[in-house]
């Protein structure tokens, strides 16, 4: 069996030096190893050591003689190579979810604004945590939402039960504009537990053919949420005129509905019959 061989199912240098070694040599001796191989005496113990507890190795012990050791079957190393793709699998999940960190700090320091794209229902559970983690606490957040009727809400109501204890423990506050519906008027009943404020807006003239969706303006920030086709998408943007311009949007709309009745959307939004997004902010 070759070094490469070795390396390639997951094991050191040294460690594939000294198994081959033990492979071609029925028993040695460590003092042995260290001669044969020219390798110091310390990284041959210690890759003993290494190799006795990846069970690639015996060492055998005889009343007053000098421990020997000796090759395990090499049918471990698959095992050693199952556990190294494993653990590719979790550095590249790993990647895959602070990739889009990485980009927008890539972005913003060369002046442009930070997109971050999320798919399926783990993606909208993304955003949800990476809003949570960035907030401030005794500040606000504000949104637009089309709330997600209850066969859609479910696969995502874990996500944003975690997002508004979050927002709650830090008494951040949100205010809602939200399209009129039976689940929205449902979500504005549980406004003065939730730290929420929530006004509805009816819709007319343009369809909303699709289950739902929320957009937050956070500081600088825009998350927005949406489910289509059965699709789950989010995507984040850091944009500070964008942020303005949503946020100049959402007052004009805010002081419309001020009076807390139902009234037509500045938008003129026409409803279908599923309504907007879930538990929201």
């Amino acid at each position: 069996m070759s070094q490469p061989a070795l390396t390639s199912a997951g094991l050191t240098k040294a460690q594939a030096q000294i198994y081959e070694y033990l492979l071609n040599n029925k028993e040695a001796k460590a003092n042995k190893i260290t001669r044969d191989l020219k390798i110091s005496r310390g990284t041959v113990y210690y890759t003993l050591d290494e190799l006795i507890s990846l069970k690639l190795a015996e060492k055998i012990d005889a009343p007053n003689q000098i421990s020997r050791f000796r090759a395990e079957h090499p049918a471990v190393l698959q095992k050693i190579f199952e556990q190294k793709e494993k653990g590719l699998i979790k550095e590249k999940s790993s990647l895959s979810e602070n990739l889009p960190d990485l980009i927008s700090a890539f972005n913003l320091i060369n002046n442009k604004p930070g997109v971050k794209f999320y798919e399926g229902k783990e993606g909208i559970a993304a955003v949800l945590k990476y809003m949570a983690g960035n907030f401030k606490p005794d500040t606000e957040i504000i949104s637009f939402v089309k709330v997600l009727p209850a066969e859609f809400e479910i696969q995502t109501k874990e996500a944003f039960s975690g997002y508004i204890k979050k927002r709650i423990a830090l008494s951040v506050k949100t205010r809602v504009v939200a399209i009129d519906s039976a689940e929205s008027r449902e979500l504005k009943k549980n406004d003065d537990k939730s730290l929420r404020q929530t006004r509805l807006a009816m819709a007319k003239d343009l369809p909303l053919d699709f289950p739902g969706g929320e957009i937050f303006i956070y500081g600088e920030e825009i998350c927005s949420l949406t489910v289509d086709n059965n699709v789950y998408f989010a995507f984040t943007v850091q944009s500070k005129g964008i942020a303005q311009l949503l946020k100049a949007f959402f007052e004009v709309e805010w002081r419309l509905l001020e009076s807390g009745e139902t009234t037509p959307a500045s938008s003129s939004f026409k409803s279908s019959g599923a309504e907007s997004f879930s538990k929201t902010a």
